[in-house]
């Protein structure tokens, strides 16, 4: 059985940065100020962690003009994607190696 924390590296699979690769797959992109209200988080904890997924070529953020005002609207990179297509292939294979274990005993 593959282990999980072999198959995915500390940059992707961060409680935060997963958190961030699932909001950014499910929405296609989201902007720094969407990532910190979903997230809950400080804007420099927000920043540090986007900044470690995109040095890591699983993100990449483009500057969008929106309103009066530019922001930061991250989404993933081909690379970001596999991986976390990869992670849910993972999640699936493990779901499905133990049907039974949502019932109660």
């Amino acid at each position: 059985m593959n282990d999980l924390y072999a198959r995915f590296d500390r940059v992707f699979f961060e409680k935060t940065r997963l958190s961030m690769l699932t909001i950014l797959f499910d929405e296609g992109k989201a902007t720094f100020s969407r990532l910190r209200q979903v997230l809950k988080g400080t804007d420099g904890r927000i920043y540090s962690h986007l900044n470690k997924l995109e040095e890591s070529g699983y993100i990449f953020r483009e500057r969008i003009l929106a309103e009066d005002s530019v922001q930061s609207c991250y989404a993933l990179t081909a690379k970001g994607k596999q991986a976390f297509k990869e992670y849910l292939e993972f999640i699936k294979s493990m779901l499905s190696r133990y049907p039974d274990n949502d019932k109660k005993t």
